[in-house]
Order: structure tokens, then sequence, then C-alpha cells
């Protein structure tokens, strides 16, 4: 679901764009969902990691020449991120005394060490997105992948608000289990 919405929004915005252009688009696009990730792992508000993203996105192509093809796009973007994210902490207040230490390394290196648990769940997650009948897919790739806000869901797919409040409960509620039950399978007895 998620690879349609990134390629129909790259072949929106590639058209008649520079090469150069072109690559950092689809590398960026790529990876943007994992960057967001990174930094809400560092900065746990989404409006504040959103904002994070988008700054990064403009030092990545400010940086793009420095960027070496054969090497992974998204662990060199979530290096920048992170420079972006101690930036903007470091202008919060409120993030003083986080930064006062070492949290931010701490919390790298605990994302780092954790990274493939992460992997795992999202492949589960993936797997059992598929498991889901098309109408709760489609309530999903909306809501989630979308960013539609419910009232909207809801008036497109000619439903309640409170129906899609539920269904959501619910397909969220199915989705845990199922990622938890493909976990217990590959961890086996």
């Amino acid at each position: 679901m998620q690879e349609s919405v990134s390629n129909k929004s790259f072949d929106s915005v590639n058209r008649g764009l520079p090469q150069r252009q072109q690559e950092y688009l689809r590398l960026f696009l790529a990876a943007e969902r994992d960057v967001l990730r990174y930094v809400l792992s560092i900065v746990p508000n989404a409006n504040d990691a959103e904002e994070i993203v988008q700054q990064t996105a403009v030092v990545l192509w400010e940086k793009f020449g420095d960027y070496d093809p054969s090497r992974p796009f998204t662990p060199w973007a979530c290096r920048f991120a992170l420079n972006v994210a101690r930036q903007w902490m470091a202008r919060q207040q409120r993030w003083r005394r986080l930064i006062a230490g070492d949290l931010a390394d701490v919390l790298l290196e605990r994302r780092r060490q954790l990274q493939p648990v992460f992997d795992a769940r999202l492949a589960s997650l993936n797997h059992c997105l598929e498991l889901l009948p098309q109408r709760h897919r489609e309530i999903v790739r909306r809501y989630y992948f979308g960013n539609q806000d419910v009232q909207t869901v809801a008036r497109e797919l000619e439903k309640g608000v409170e129906a899609i409040y539920k269904s959501l409960q619910r397909i969220r509620k199915r989705l845990q289990e199922c990622v938890e039950r493909q976990q217990r399978l590959e961890a086996g007895p």
C-alpha cells in the first residue's frame, strides 16, 4: 500500500525535473517514513518531528552532491536528521535538559540495537495488513498513509464518523494481535 502511494507521489512530482532532482526525490520519498520514525524516536511530538523531517529534506538537498550512491540513503539521511533534531532541540527551551547529557546519543545507540526488532515487526505488520479485508485496508490506507482525518474518511467512504472510529479501533486490535502472533511464530517454541 505505502509503495503505491509513494510511487504515485513520485511520478506526479517527477515529470520534467533534471536527473539529479529526480534521483534525490526518488531516494528521499522512499526513505521519508523511516526518517520520520527515526526522528520520532528522538522527538516524541509528531508535529515537531514532521517539522524536523522537512528541515532535514532541505539540508539533504543542499548536501546531496556529497551523497555516495554506493551506500544506503536512509542511514545517511538519518545522520542529517539527528543533527537537525539536535539543532531544533537546542532552540527549544523544554529540551535543554535532555540534550545537556548524552541522551540523544543513548537513544541513537538504543535505536540501532533495536533496529532488527523494528524491522521484524514492520515486516509482520505489512504481512498482517495484507490479510485484512479490502474495506479495512482502504480505511487504513486513507487514515494512515493518506493522512486523512476520520471525518474525511467517513465522508469519502459514505460511512458515519463513529463507524470509522470503531473500525479503526477494531483494525488496530486485529493488527496488534496478528503482529504478536507472527512474532511468536518467528521466535519459535
